[in-house]
C-alpha cells in the first residue's frame, strides 16, 4: 500500500510540474528587441531587452516573462546604492524547473544605472535570478571570479525607475544570505519574517 501511495504521489507531482513548466519553453528564441512591463507593489516599470547584448540571456528572460514566471515573485535583495535582485519563485516546482543554467556570454553592454543582468555564481549558473543596477556598477563589467568574468546585461529600464527606487531596502543584503530559506519556504517565510519586502505582481510582453 505504501508503495502504491508513493507512486501516486510521484505521478501527481510530475503532472503538476508538467502543467507549470514545459521543457520546450527553454528553446524559445526572443525577438531581436522586445519590451515588457513589470507590475510591482510599488508601481510599474518597463524594460527593453536586446538579443545583441546577450542572446542566450535575453532568450531566457523572454521565456520566463512569456510563460508567466514573474507572478508573486519577491524582490528579496535590495542593497541601497547597489542592486535590487529577484527571481526565486514562490512555487518550488516552478523555481527548480527554471534553474537550468544557460551558457556564459561576454559582457557587451555596461552595468550602468537601471541596466539588468542575471545573477550568477560561476560557470553556466545564470538561470532565473536577475538584478537591476541602482547605480553605475562599472566593476560588474569586469569582475572575475569562479571561472567567469562580469555580468552580461540583458535589458534596461526605460520607464518607472522612480518606482524601483521605492523598493524597500531596509533589510539590505541580509536576505541575500537567506536564499536557501526563501527557496525552501517561499513567500510565506518572507511575509512572516520580513513583511516589508516588495513583490513583482506580474510581468508581460508589451506589444
Amino acid at each position: 500500500m505504501k508503495k502504491i501511495l508513493l507512486l501516486i504521489s510521484i505521478i501527481l507531482l510530475s503532472s503538476c510540474a508538467t502543467a507549470k513548466f514545459k521543457e520546450k519553453w527553454l528553446n524559445e528564441e526572443a525577438p531581436n528587441t522586445f519590451k515588457a512591463r513589470f507590475e510591482t507593489t510599488q508601481g510599474n516599470f518597463d524594460i527593453v531587452a536586446r538579443r545583441l547584448w546577450s542572446p542566450k540571456g535575453v532568450d531566457r528572460l523572454y521565456q520566463m516573462i512569456k510563460n508567466n514566471y514573474y507572478t508573486d515573485v519577491a524582490i528579496f535583495r535590495v542593497v541601497p546604492n547597489f542592486v535590487a535582485q529577484f527571481g526565486i519563485h514562490n512555487d518550488s516546482l516552478i523555481n527548480k524547473s527554471w534553474e537550468k543554467g544557460i551558457p556564459d556570454e561576454p559582457v557587451l553592454a555596461k552595468n550602468d544605472s537601471m541596466s539588468i543582468s542575471f545573477a550568477r555564481g560561476g560557470v553556466a549558473t545564470r538561470s532565473n535570478q536577475i538584478f537591476i543596477n541602482l547605480k553605475n556598477n562599472k566593476r560588474l563589467d569586469t569582475l572575475a571570479y569562479s571561472g567567469v568574468t562580469g555580468f552580461p546585461v540583458i535589458a534596461k529600464v526605460i520607464a518607472g525607475k522612480e518606482n524601483i527606487y521605492k523598493f524597500y531596502d531596509g533589510y539590505g543584503d541580509k536576505l541575500g544570505y537567506k536564499q536557501d530559506s526563501i527557496t525552501k519556504f517561499g513567500n510565506k517565510f518572507l511575509r512572516e519574517k520580513f513583511p516589508k519586502v516588495d513583490y513583482i505582481i506580474k510581468a508581460y510582453i508589451l506589444k
